[in-house]
């Protein structure tokens, strides 16, 4: 048996499966070995598995036997695997370390590396797994490396002409199951005469 794939938040006495046989006289259902942290309970006499306690998804996957035994002949048994799978959930959004940042840029420079940005997600695996982009801005101005979470300008400011100050709002963004999860940090950018 492999159930659907329970979510780490699943609570006790949640529905993990029906273990059934063809059988003509009734038989005893009992998980007989690979539990050995006790997280699945079966009804000796309907076959369903549910959950004991909270899970931790770092025990899984588990795989454990359940028996089932002829009703009146102990010596007459079937065993089957259960293979339990756990949903890491996306518990943490993306954190960066400050959420404003500020910085100076001299004018008349050509596209130049601005500032790299890096947030944190307490998260694993895909879930902390971050891609960085820029909520808003002068598009013509700026842009980010989605990997490194490098901010570029894109081409030279004219301190005279345009204007002397911008603010870029940058995200990250996990790859989380079952939602994606956003940080953001905005960054100032001065151009200085």
């Amino acid at each position: 048996y492999r159930p659907a794939p329970l979510s780490e938040k699943a609570p006790p006495d949640t529905f993990v499966v029906q273990i059934s046989v063809l059988y003509t006289v009734p038989v005893i259902y009992s998980i007989v070995s690979g539990d050995g942290q006790e997280y699945f309970i079966i009804s000796s006499s309907t076959g369903i598995v549910k959950t004991r306690q909270n899970l931790k998804p770092e025990d899984f996957p588990v795989v454990f036997n359940v028996r089932a035994t002829d009703s009146s002949t102990a010596s007459i048994f079937s065993e089957v695997s259960v293979n339990v799978e756990v949903i890491d959930e996306n518990d943490f959004p993306p954190v960066f370390p400050s959420s404003l940042l500020e910085q100076s840029l001299e004018e008349n420079l050509p596209a130049t590396q601005i500032v790299q940005l890096q947030a944190q997600d307490n998260d694993t695996g895909r879930n902390g797994l971050l891609t960085y982009g820029i909520l808003s801005a002068d598009a013509r101005k700026f842009r980010i490396d989605a990997t490194t979470g490098i901010l570029y300008s894109t081409a030279p400011f004219d301190y005279e002409e345009e204007p002397t100050e911008y603010q870029v709002v940058i995200y990250a963004e996990d790859d989380g199951i079952p939602e994606k999860k956003r940080g953001y940090c905005t960054v100032v950018i001065k151009i200085i005469d």
